[in-house]
């Protein structure tokens, strides 16, 4: 008898895998960009990554007002892990990333000129890549002294509150700072399609140049605005048009160096101060590799003494070493001088812009304007409330037995207030506020007092409103507020401008020193380096079985050798960067030397000298591209340039012509064409396919490419072709320089 099936019994893999394949939809990739990626990108762009016009991202505000709202501005620290808990009633992404935001805010980071979190414990260094901070639960924060200018009269209605994600509490949408805090504090953030990166500078610059910039609006903003001011110090080289670029359109680069001093006693070099945008673990591995390449030889050892003193990076120099001379080269291909980046791209009503340092202050004053008028327009509203209650008890003052016969005599007490409204033609407000008087206060004496302040309030009303009406009272108040903050917060630059610095031009090949050497490279991709006196000394080269010589050169440890491969790619490289070898060893394999990719080798090369001439690759099909060598040089220091020529055919020769000359390109068929290089024309593009110049026939194809004088052809009128493409002619054994037995 057969059993049963329940009801209730799971599905067999198969039926469950149809019934998901039966739920999926097609959906237009335009839709789904727009339904779905859209979302997220203005997400990431308007409350995440950009900062707004208080210098702060949306993070970085709902932390700073939970811990404002935990009485943390001047109350005791508490535990980081309070902070992050509180945090996440307004800022829902996780305790790890609000305590990522609160690190880099504190104290103990040191990635602000003036950090807002007051902070005690390890949290890590901006200038480490690998000191870790410690777990929230050991850490105690609050709220720097600064951050009351952060948040000054933000319970005057000066910036509007927007419900938090799940509409339980209130959360402002800026903060009413009264200082351009956006220039001071530094930024960066990535969203989508754009980013943002704006460098910190001097409080007190920061404050002067917005006063004169309320001034005197066509000041030059580099009179008073020196340059940027970074935590890390060290030493800013001044390059006036680059500023100039910075402040007016808000992108640039400015160059950074670190700073050093040398201890002569002990022969050493102490670094103490490194770029902003740069780590020490950073700088310690390029000299690291440095002095292993042999690049860098008066290096004895190099190490990290960063103590609770500070930053220090100590080299222990090798005899006779120059400590100046080696700074110099250490500072041009490390990190201990960088280049920082500017981006200021800023959100203004919710809109992302690139601006100028003129353009930010305009905004920011035009900002703090408004703050300001928003918080005499509220402190009016309150004055009017009050002087509205006192008039109403001024009017009690002319009978005060008359307040207390109505009060007496009314029976029920929802009628008191109608009554004294009746009884001194006053409104339901005053009312209530006269009857909320004590039985105590209800005397001549104290009504006088109150009353007495009617012309104080009515003048201090009027005030305010004068400033409401005239934006030059308001710029007044904001100079002022400006004033009061540059006296009581400003510091000294950390960063100090260099006006009269020597940029160092001296070149990669100038540093080396400049000897001549042999060079050999192998079939199989072997080279080989060695001195003249190594090659006196034993001139037989050594190869591996089934290889052989390849390429020979006479030259310096100078020059550049470029080495092109069979993946369409040149790797370039100094004879210097390759280790003086012995002819009896079989050299440097390039592939692993060069780091090249798997299974690709190096088929020629030449040395680029000052990149001129032409380079002709001759392809399998018979076509011929010129390209000019300086095609190949790069501003950069690239040690790999993609599709170098042409992949539509397989190469079979490239020539390197300093000069004009004839060309003699060979078939398989045993024929020959003879022309002269200046009837190709050099093409635009590396990858050019270039143009016919020998005819094939059936399943014959160009064999190989020669300079004429390097040939063994005798006649060559025979083979000089007067148009290209041609189909050359049969080699006669004459011209194959092959000897012809005789009797």
């Amino acid at each position: 008898m057969a059993r049963k099936t329940k009801k209730n019994a799971p599905r067999a893999a198969g039926d469950k895998v149809r019934g998901l394949h039966a739920q999926v939809l097609e959906q237009p990739i335009t839709e789904t960009l727009e339904l779905n990626y859209m979302p997220y990108a203005m997400s990431v762009i308007v409350s995440r990554a950009i900062p707004e016009i208080d210098g702060l991202k949306p993070s970085h505000r709902k932390l700073l007002y939970t811990m404002y709202q935990m009485k943390l501005l001047n109350g005791a620290r508490t535990k980081s892990a309070n902070v992050v808990g509180a945090t996440m009633k307004l800022n829902p992404h996780g305790d790890a990333a609000i305590y990522d935001t609160m690190v880099r805010l504190s104290r103990g980071y040191g990635a602000l000129l003036h950090p807002l979190v007051d902070s005690k414990g390890n949290f890590g260094k901006v200038y480490s890549r690998d000191m870790a901070w410690a777990a929230s639960r050991y850490t105690e924060v609050k709220l720097d002294p600064i951050c009351q200018e952060l948040f000054r009269d933000i319970d005057k209605d000066t910036v509007d509150f927007v419900d938090n994600y799940d509409g339980t509490l209130k959360e402002p949408t800026l903060l009413p700072t009264s200082f351009p805090n956006v220039l001071v504090s530094a930024n960066q953030g990535i969203a989508v399609g754009m980013a943002s990166n704006v460098c910190g500078f001097n409080l007190g610059e920061v404050c002067e140049a917005a006063i004169v910039r309320m001034r005197h609006p066509e000041a030059d903003l580099l009179d008073t605005l020196k340059a940027p001011d970074f935590p890390t110090g060290a030493q800013l080289l001044y390059d006036r048009a680059a500023l100039e670029q910075v402040y007016r359109t808000g992108r640039g680069s400015l160059k950074v160096r670190g700073r050093w001093r040398y201890v002569k006693s002990e022969n050493l070099i102490e670094i103490y101060e490194i770029p902003y945008t740069t780590t020490v673990e950073a700088i310690m591995d390029k000299v690291s590799d440095l002095v292993k390449s042999g690049k860098v030889r008066e290096i004895a050892d190099m190490r990290d003494e960063t103590d609770l003193n500070g930053l220090k990076l100590t080299i222990d120099l090798k005899r006779g070493a120059d400590p100046d001379k080696l700074m110099a080269r250490l500072c041009r291909l490390t990190p201990l001088q960088d280049a920082c980046p500017c981006n200021f791209n800023i959100l203004i009503s919710g809109t992302p812009k690139v601006m100028g340092v003129g353009e930010i202050l305009d905004e920011w004053i035009a900002w703090r304007m408004d703050c300001v008028r928003r918080r005499a327009w509220y402190e009016c509203k309150k004055k009017q409330e009050k002087l509205h209650l006192l008039l109403g008890l001024q009017k009690i003052l002319l009978d005060i037995d008359k307040a207390i016969k109505i009060i007496r005599e009314t029976e029920s007490d929802a009628e008191v207030i109608p009554n004294l409204m009746i009884g001194f033609g006053i409104d339901q407000l005053q009312a209530e506020y006269v009857a909320e008087i004590r039985l105590r206060n209800i005397n001549k004496e104290y009504i006088l007092k109150r009353t007495a302040e009617v012309d104080q309030l009515r003048d201090e009303i009027d005030d305010l409103q004068d400033v409401v009406e005239r934006p030059q009272r308001v710029r007044r108040i904001i100079i002022s507020e400006l004033q009061a903050v540059k006296k009581q917060y400003a510091q000294p630059r950390r960063t100090e401008i260099l006006y009269d610095y020597s940029e160092d031009t001296e070149t990669e090949a100038e540093e080396l020193p400049d000897t001549p050497v042999h060079c050999f490279l192998s079939r199989e991709g072997y080279f080989k380096k060695i001195t003249p006196q190594s090659l006196r000394m034993a001139s037989d080269q050594k190869y591996k079985e089934g290889d052989g010589p390849s390429q020979y050169w006479e030259t310096s440890t100078a020059q550049e050798l470029l080495f092109f491969t069979d993946r369409q790619q040149c790797y370039k490289a100094r004879v210097g960067d390759f280790p003086d070898t012995k002819a009896s060893v079989l050299g440097e394999y390039l592939p692993s030397r060069l780091g090249m990719d798997e299974g690709e080798t190096v088929i020629w090369a030449c040395l680029s000298g000052d990149y001129s001439g032409s380079l002709f690759f001759f392809f399998e099909n018979g076509k011929v591209a010129r390209v000019e060598l300086s095609k190949y040089q790069t501003a950069t220091k690239r040690k790999r340039l993609t599709g170098v020529y042409s992949a539509v055919s397989p190469l079979k020769s490239i020539l390197l012509l300093r000069e004009e000359q004839e060309l003699a390109v060979y078939s398989t068929e045993n024929r020959a064409i003879v022309f002269h290089s200046s009837m190709l024309t050099p093409k635009s593009t590396r990858t050019t396919q270039g143009v016919a110049v020998l005819k094939l026939k059936g399943r014959f194809t160009l064999n190989h490419a020669l300079p004429l004088s390097e040939t063994t052809i005798v006649n060559a009128a025979r083979y000089r072709a007067r148009t290209l493409p041609g189909l050359g002619a049969l080699l006669k054994p004459e011209d194959k320089g092959e000897e012809q037995l005789s009797l």
